[in-house]
């Protein structure tokens, strides 16, 4: 539930709290040790209401809290004081240059954004399985293009004519064939998840209520329809000076109220259909990032959206009353999408692309100004926000994975309490940042899903090592640097990149490891049973062991190459393969010698 900011500074004022802003109550960092200890966000989200607006009442306000240090709430909407001036003219000129460079398309699709429902709009993260979902979900929206022009009111999304019978805005109806997803979606976005509390709490102007060095600007002038017009340096889309609020003390800019909907609602999503978590997370910073662009908000305002969506989305997964449901939305997407495939365009499909479009918007590389290299430490209950993700993992394995992936600290909005902001969900969908301690892997290829098969593409540091167990397939392709050795039990473990498997020893006791290029060992390699399986390479070696390469159990040799091969070089090679097999159906004949291990392949 959206509650209005009118509808707030009413209830705060019959609370008898000072209105519009609580200056005087935002004292101190509740992340001092002078501070009062305080329930962790998960525990204590529903403290997010219109009747408390303090640090110490209300959960929200708290985490976002690391505002206090970049700016000093006035007693008036007006009044307030920059606290960090490099921090906040780089929020401004950042909002300058993009609404100054901004083309009629991005303009456009600035005003859909701004119009449209969100949790309709999230749902473009699904990629080809979107439209499939909308159908099946009875979702629709009136919001399908920007008018010429300015519209002489506003303009809100409604149910077009023709819509099927039974169909809603956002995420669709809760009695559709996708219902519990819908629900999920809903309940996400339910009565505690508004920013509005935490907008009036901070009163931190939008934009266009400011210049360039943040000072508050008055109205000036008013339009040929009477709207008022502001002297600050950001040009807002023409179609979108209709939305602006003319009551200046309803209308703070931090949190952005449409970035912790679009969060909130790809979260959901991304709970429910995790087969699209990240292009889920890409697609929320992507269109949160059309808030800057239409000139309604700030990268501090939209950072802060994205920070209270995740503290919000994970509190209420986290909540037992909503176990049941949750289960279901994932119970009930996996089975519709199970023999449905679509085919529309993904404008998310590309891995490398989601990460250039994704990760800088994380940040918006505003000035670290706060302390460098202090460690992260991860809110209680994050890790659910994985749970469907990496469901292979314990949660406190989970907990592991966005404690390595983390952003480093110095962002003052991203070092609040808590530290949601430091989580970096993009990454942590490819899996661990570090091994810091010996991690076993256990994959259960029954279970289907991402326990039956994942990757993990993150370039893995650390001292720790990895054990690979279970019957199914974990692929590795980052630049891996980790020290600690990789161990294969069962199942399957495939090394993409030359680096796959770390800088230790690399022991194969079962199960199959497969080298589709060429990898190299930085240790030892010992192989006791289990397969290794590699293609024949046209030069070098398939597998380069730096120290004593020990020999047993399987070799596989892909056979569509003929010719002879290397498959593995060593310091020095004790034993021999027990059996040796090439694919292609062709004969296959082994040269052992003492540093290198070669094939021939034959018909």
């Amino acid at each position: 539930m959206i509650v209005s900011r009118r509808t707030l500074l009413r209830a705060t004022a019959a609370a008898g709290l000072a209105a519009p802003t609580v200056a005087g109550l935002l004292t101190g960092s509740p992340a001092s040790a002078t501070s009062p200890r305080f329930d962790a966000f998960v525990a204590s989200y529903k403290t997010n209401v219109t009747t408390d607006l303090t640090v110490a009442g209300n959960a929200a306000v708290r985490i976002l809290s690391g505002m206090q240090r970049l700016w000093r709430t006035g007693a008036e909407w007006n009044t307030g004081t920059v606290l960090d001036h490099a921090v906040l003219r780089a929020n401004m000129r950042h909002v300058v240059k993009v609404t100054r460079a901004r083309t009629p398309r991005q303009a456009a699709r600035a005003f859909i954004q701004d119009r449209q429902h969100q949790s309709y709009a999230a749902a473009a993260g699904l990629g080809p399985l979107t439209a499939l979902y909308r159908q099946g979900a009875l979702a629709v929206t009136g919001i399908t293009t920007a008018p010429e022009g300015t519209p002489p009111t506003k303009i809100d999304d409604a149910i077009p004519a023709g819509a099927p019978a039974g169909a809603a805005l956002g995420a669709g109806s809760p009695t559709s064939a996708l219902g519990a997803v819908v629900t999920l979606v809903n309940t996400l976005r339910g009565s505690f998840s508004s920013g509005n509390p935490s907008k009036a709490a901070y009163q931190y102007p939008r934009p266009w209520r400011m210049t360039e060095s943040n000072k508050v600007v008055d109205t000036g002038t008013v339009d040929a329809l009477g709207y008022p017009v502001y002297d600050s340096p950001v040009t807002v889309a023409a179609q979108l000076l209709r939305q602006r609020s003319t009551t200046p003390a309803e209308d703070g800019g931090m949190p952005s109220g449409h970035t912790n909907a679009f969060h909130l609602a790809a979260l959901a999503y991304a709970y429910a259909i995790p087969e699209r978590f990240q292009e889920l997370v890409t697609a929320a910073l992507d269109l949160s990032d059309t808030r800057i662009v239409s000139g309604m908000h700030s990268p501090l305002d939209v950072i802060g959206g994205r920070i209270l969506a995740t503290a919000l989305a994970a509190a209420i997964l986290s909540d037992p009353a909503n176990a049941q449901l949750k289960a279901q939305a994932r119970e009930q997407a996996r089975s519709y999408f199970a023999d449905r495939t679509g085919d529309a365009p993904d404008a998310y499909a590309d891995r490398a692309a989601n990460a250039r479009l994704a990760l800088p918007k994380l940040t918006y590389d505003l000035p670290r100004t706060g302390a460098r290299g202090e460690p992260m430490v991860v809110p209680a209950g994050a890790e659910v926000l994985l749970e469907t993700r990496l469901p292979y993992l314990t949660a406190e394995q989970r907990r592991e994975v966005l404690r390595t992936t983390a952003l480093e600290s110095g962002h003052a909005l991203l070092d609040g309490p808590e530290l949601w902001g430091r989580l970096n969900l993009f990454a942590a969908a490819d899996g661990f940042g570090a091994f810091d301690r010996t991690v076993q892997v256990v994959m259960d290829a029954a279970l289907g899903g991402f326990a039956a098969a994942d990757t993990w593409r993150n370039d893995i540091g650390g001292r720790g090592g990895v054990v690979k167990t279970g019957s199914g397939a974990l692929t590795l392709t980052g630049d891996n640097d980790y020290r600690g050795g990789t161990q294969l039990r069962a199942g399957a473990l495939i090394a993409e990149s030359g680096n796959a498997l770390g800088r230790g020893d690399v022991e194969v006791t079962g199960g199959e490891l497969r080298v589709p290029g060429a990898l190299r060992v930085r240790g030892s390699y010992v192989q006791r049973s289990g397969t290794l399986a590699v293609s024949a390479p046209a030069r070098g070696a398939a597998v380069t062991v730096e120290d004593e390469a020990v020999l047993g159990g399987v070799l596989t040799v892909d056979g569509r190459r003929g010719g002879e091969a290397t498959v593995l070089r060593a310091r020095r090679i004790q034993g021999r393969f027990a059996r040796v097999t090439a694919t292609g159906g062709r004969d296959v004949t082994v040269d052992y010698g003492r540093t290198e291990v070669k094939v021939r392949l034959h018909g």
